[in-house]
């Protein structure tokens, strides 16, 4: 393809709000990376596009401002060091997510990512489907990040040597959120793939585009749901336990001591992410993992002096920072992205100057628009960009709505409408 306008959303392939630009996402597994392939979408960045690249709240990494003749080509760089953006945007199975990387039973959840990405990545079964379906990983549900998958699991122990997971379905945020329900617990590794197979049939079979599986258990009711799926062939189906050596490439022994390097607006140039695969290369078993917070987490070595190479990794690519750092997510808003409605790295910054000392300890998130991709309803304090007001003169700005969260749960909205000066104040008196 190559005429303008093609749909190339399963090549997870974004247009840009800027005409004739696109944004490319790659899939990465459970948020690894190795210092070879950031290399290889650095290189990309900077031969295809202006430099710079976010990551992403599922772990992805996003490059943007690039043009429709290099498509092709960008494809086969990244398949180079094996990366892969098909069925990363589009009705497909997404990247395999977790929030649970720092987690020590975090190798086994790669090991699942991996086998998981490699079954649905590119198999035409599972592509073409009312709207993106999304598996996420979890080593508890303390994150609560396995509400908003269309299939979450949950790590709930060992079995005969075998891992099992609680299996939560069909939720998701957007602009109707809605937190998965408790299908199954306890289920073994080897019905996880059928399980899957059988939930993403009733959900191509049933739903309408562009609903999401969530659609179902709002349209049918969780009972009528749970009884289409349990008629499914394959719903009962068990594969053959994995053998051979692990998939999972992160290391992770006593000796081993993860940091985190804070990256604002997960936003990075190029050059920022050589020097990290550079650091990871020397320090750290030449791994990178992107983070559900979209920072960089670094597992160094027993031989490394984790603090001091962190430290020193900062000066190189200009990250010091004497305050203290604050988790933020933030989505690339109207900076890139189409459905923005906010430059949302501008508000962050122009926030983070009022958030105070106790906030500080609090989690945050800022959406462009209610399309949640920052995941506001999970973090302590979430903003969602909900429309825009014209002024006397016509001039457009975003209203914001807030979340908070106080339990297990999704968050809930708490006031809306406000200003970027009406936020500013209510934002001087969270605790």
């Amino acid at each position: 393809m190559s005429a303008v306008g093609a749909d190339y959303r399963l090549d997870g392939i974004y247009k840009q709000r800027q005409d004739g630009y696109f944004m490319q996402r790659v899939k990465l597994p459970a948020g690894v990376i190795s210092a070879d392939q950031a290399r290889t979408v650095a290189a990309v960045s900077t031969r295809f596009g202006q430099g710079t690249i976010h990551l992403t709240t599922r772990g992805s990494i996003e490059i943007h401002w690039l043009k429709e003749e290099d498509l092709p080509r960008i494809k086969r760089e990244l398949a180079t060091t094996g990366l892969t953006s098909r069925g990363a945007c589009g009705g497909a199975v997404r990247g395999i997510t977790s929030g649970s990387q720092g987690a020590q039973g975090f190798p086994l959840l790669e090991n699942l990512a991996r086998r998981l990405h490699r079954h649905f990545t590119g198999n035409p079964r599972f592509e073409r489907l009312p709207k993106k379906f999304k598996i996420g990983i979890e080593a508890d549900e303390a994150g609560g990040r396995h509400l908003i998958q269309d299939v979450g699991l949950v790590l709930a122990g060992n079995e005969d040597g075998c891992a099992v997971f609680d299996i939560w379905i069909a939720g998701g945020l957007g602009r109707e959120p809605y937190p998965g329900f408790l299908f199954l617990e306890r289920v073994p590794e080897e019905r996880i793939i059928p399980l899957i197979e059988a939930i993403v049939r009733v959900y191509a079979a049933h739903a309408p585009p562009p609903k999401r599986l969530k659609f179902l258990a709002t349209e049918f009711g969780e009972a009528k749901l749970r009884e289409l799926i349990e008629a499914e062939p394959s719903y009962s189906e068990k594969l053959p336990a994995v053998s051979g050596l692990p998939e999972h490439l992160v290391v992770m022994t006593d000796g081993h001591q993860r940091l985190e390097l804070p990256v604002f607006a997960g936003t990075l140039t190029s050059e920022q992410l050589v020097a990290i695969a550079d650091c990871a290369d020397s320090h750290a078993d030449g791994m990178l993992i992107v983070t559900a917070n979209q920072d960089i987490a670094l597992l160094f070595t027993p031989a490394a002096d984790a603090a001091a190479e962190l430290q020193r990794l900062q000066h190189t690519i200009g990250m010091e920072s004497e305050s203290p750092a604050i988790t933020f997510r933030i989505c690339p808003g109207s900076h890139e992205c189409r459905m923005g409605l906010a430059a949302t790295r501008d508000v962050a910054g122009e926030l983070v100057e009022h958030i105070t000392v106790a906030g500080q300890k609090l989690s945050w998130a800022l959406s462009g628009c209610a399309n949640s991709c920052s995941q506001p309803q999970l973090a302590d304090v979430g903003i969602i960009a909900s429309r825009l007001t014209a002024d006397a003169e016509g001039q457009k700005t975003p209203r914001f709505d807030l979340y908070r969260r106080q339990d297990s749960g999704l968050g809930h909205k708490v006031q809306e409408g406000l200003t970027t000066v009406e936020l500013i104040e209510t934002l001087r008196h969270i605790e």
